[in-house]
């Protein structure tokens, strides 16, 4: 062995020390409270790579999408191979410049909200998506006190996943995990249109 791998072992043994005692120290096992916002593409996306993830492990998972309406997406289609492990409810009619119809949006946010409630009190369910969301609060769509201690008060095995752009600070404090997705280049801005299996 050279001195040179000599001495990244040695230093990678060091730092996988260092790395099993920290993993050591956390005990804690709980549901969580996911928040993918910010500018960048990827936040729904996010969602369903852990779907998946959460699908392979045999776990029945809820989804409520609070925005996206009409959109036929390469989502749904694959989740049919999953028969009644997935609860998958596509709720919204659309994003508010498209309907242009604040009662019909409130009425479509509402019956979306009572829906997650029931994926939420569902004890075969492990993992509840609330897809858009972010966007349904932003617009005061729902109360926001009430969704956050509805979050607060869910039992302590059920993951929450939230989606959208600018989520509230209420939210952001009361989440476990908050991943602001950037936009660093964005092909949209190109003139590149919204691709099947891409976008949707």
């Amino acid at each position: 062995m050279s001195d040179d791998e000599a001495r990244h072992r040695e230093k990678m043994e060091k730092r996988k020390a260092v790395q099993d005692a920290e993993v050591a120290e956390k005990t804690i096992e709980k549901g969580l409270l996911i928040v993918h916002t910010g500018p960048g593409k990827g936040k729904s996306t996010a969602a369903w790579g852990l779907m998946l993830r959460a699908l392979g492990r045999g776990w029945r998972v809820g989804v409520v999408q609070f925005i996206k309406g009409a959109w036929d997406t390469g989502e749904k289609h694959a989740i049919k191979a999953f028969g009644d492990q997935i609860d998958w409810h596509t709720l919204g009619e659309g994003f508010t410049w498209e309907t242009q119809d604040k009662a019909r949006d409130l009425a479509a946010a509402k019956h979306a909200w009572a829906e997650a409630e029931r994926l939420m009190a569902d004890t075969s369910i492990r993992l509840v998506i609330l897809d858009e969301l972010n966007i349904a609060l932003r617009y005061d769509y729902l109360d926001l006190d009430a969704v956050v201690a509805a979050f607060r008060a869910r039992r302590p095995d059920l993951h929450i996943v939230v989606t959208g752009r600018n989520a509230k600070p209420a939210l952001i404090e009361a989440a476990d995990l908050v991943t602001e997705m950037g936009s660093v280049k964005h092909h949209f801005a190109a003139g590149v249109k919204a691709q099947e299996g891409i976008e949707f």
